[in-house]
């Protein structure tokens, strides 16, 4: 099988570099590529529409709760106020400020430029204040985010050093997956950045206990958690994913998870080298160990925690993205069904140009 996934959020398709030469191998889910992509499945498409300019009218937009960049983009493109969701996904990952944008009522411009919307976006979410934290980052991304929005690095730097002693005892010293991201009402010239930590680990901790989450099974939930939050563009497909997962550890099945590769050498996205998936010396590499990694590989939202304690009932053993541009994801039970997915994906890439 095949995986993607692009950024936090934008989850989708490995690349994986053999000798210089971009090929297909085993995995959990299905995505392939023929050309440079986001890890995760959106990649930039090939002519993706886009006006130019800073807009005309004036016009209100409702950004949901949880929203990532392609549901932006989605609801921007019905309301003509960019092009394509495409273009403004591509936007989206290219403007740093983007994980900041909130949710809410943003007075936009009819036919913007995707670039055009994202930092009117970002710069909406500046004024209204507060430090967003978005689903799917690591702990090294948001100890950097809060380093770029101003708080000092000495004690953001102290405040992750010594942020075991903010941690449960179940977390075992280690932050990954206890960050939780939300909208947290803090500024760098008056909250010092230990405290900004410690209210992301209570957060985690708030969620936890209201979703009936045992201590014992933290650990394991938020690891299996920011699996899923990784891998799942859409929300509705997070209890289906948590079921694969679930039902692969119980028939001693490798997960097979490439976000979980890239964790395990340093790095969120990019290319993976053939000498890095048979790395067995990475305990991330879930093409060779069996069951969750050591810890979570990201910061996971209440969905996809949710999801991870209440998997959907289903036979499902496999998934694969059949739209690179939507993310839309089927799943399948046998070998066979899941070679028929990715032969409906290689039909979309061809009529897609991909």
């Amino acid at each position: 099988m095949y995986y993607s996934r692009g950024q936090r959020g934008f989850r989708r398709p490995l690349i994986i570099a053999v000798v210089a030469v971009l090929v297909v191998v085993g995995g959990l889910g299905a995505w392939t590529v023929k050309n440079d992509g986001y890890l995760f499945g959106i990649r930039t498409p090939l002519a993706a529409a886009d006006y130019e300019g800073a807009g005309g009218e004036p016009i209100d937009v409702e950004i949901p709760e949880n929203a990532n960049g392609y549901t932006m983009g989605v609801e921007l493109e019905e309301k003509d106020v960019v092009a394509s969701a495409e273009a403004f996904v591509v936007a989206f990952n290219a403007n740093p400020d983007a994980g900041a944008i909130q949710p809410g009522t943003h007075e936009m411009k009819l036919q913007m430029s995707a670039a055009a919307a994202v930092e009117l976006l970002a710069a909406n979410a500046v004024q209204r204040g507060g430090f967003t934290v978005p689903e799917g980052l690591t702990a090294a991304q948001i100890q950097q985010r809060m380093i770029e929005q101003g708080w000092p690095k000495a004690d953001v730097d102290a405040a992750f050093k010594n942020i075991a002693q903010k941690l449960p005892p179940e977390a075992g010293g280690k932050p990954e997956g206890w960050l939780f991201p939300s909208t947290y009402e803090v500024k760098p010239d008056e909250t010092p950045a230990a405290d900004v930590v410690a209210q992301m680990i209570v957060q985690t901790v708030s969620v936890l206990d209201s979703l009936d989450v045992p201590s014992d099974q933290r650990e394991e939930i938020l690891a299996m958690a920011s699996l899923i939050e990784r891998e799942a563009k859409n929300p509705a497909d997070q209890p289906k994913m948590s079921r694969v997962i679930h039902s692969r550890i119980e028939q001693n099945w490798y997960l097979g998870i490439d976000a979980a590769i890239l964790y395990g050498v340093g790095r969120t996205s990019g290319a993976l080298y053939q000498s890095e998936l048979d790395d067995a010396s990475n305990p991330y590499n879930l093409r060779r160990h069996k069951g969750l990694p050591p810890t979570a590989i990201s910061n996971p939202g209440r969905s996809a925690i949710d999801a991870a304690m209440n998997p959907a009932d289903g036979p499902w053993m496999y998934w694969c993205a059949v739209n690179l541009e939507t993310g839309e994801t089927k799943f399948a039970t046998t070998e066979a069904e899941f070679n028929a997915l990715v032969a409906e994906l290689r039909a979309w890439e061809d009529a897609n140009g991909y």
